[in-house]
């Protein structure tokens, strides 16, 4: 009977603690996708499909070896979800920093963030989507990172992707 009490009690905390799990990390991908190498932290508040929700996407300092005028964040055809370009805020080293403007492109499906003042290379960035209304349909979404940098001949750079899972 113990055996049986410790098995449940192992199994249910396991299935309660899974969500929290895949909101807030990239997650494990079994077949194709980015490689570890490329995968980049978030966290979603709800990840809940058709629920309006709040994500935080990290770019940590290490992906940044060069300034930043432009993060460009494209996501897949399928993404039904809404964002809100006037709810986008982006937190450079855990501070706040003002934005030029922000676009976002829905029949191209990307999310434009262009910056005031460039992001110093070497620096931990943080972009807040907030107001965002998730799909109706669960799924994984990549979002992908390009940025590009300051000067009279910027260029684009890839980043790094992370796996959004909505369910």
């Amino acid at each position: 009977m113990k055996r049986l009490l410790s098995a449940l009690t192992i199994t249910a905390s396991l299935a309660t603690g899974l969500p929290v799990i895949a909101q807030s990390l990239p997650g494990f991908t079994i077949f194709g996708g980015p490689q570890q190498i490329n995968q980049l932290n978030f966290r979603l508040d709800s990840g809940k499909s058709g629920s309006w929700d709040r994500y935080n996407l990290r770019i940590p300092a290490k992906k940044l070896n060069l300034a930043v005028a432009q993060i460009s964040i494209a996501y897949p055809e399928y993404y039904r979800g809404r964002l809100n370009a006037d709810k986008v805020a982006v937190k450079v080293d855990n501070k706040k920093v003002a934005l030029e403007d922000v676009i976002w492109d829905k029949e191209n499906h990307f999310l434009e963030i262009n910056f005031i003042e460039p992001v110093p290379a070497g620096s931990k960035v943080e972009i807040i989507l907030d107001g965002v209304r998730n799909p109706n349909n669960g799924g994984m979404y990549y979002f992908n990172a390009n940025i590009r940098t300051p000067g009279d001949i910027p260029l684009l750079r890839y980043i790094g992707t992370w796996v959004l899972t909505i369910n």
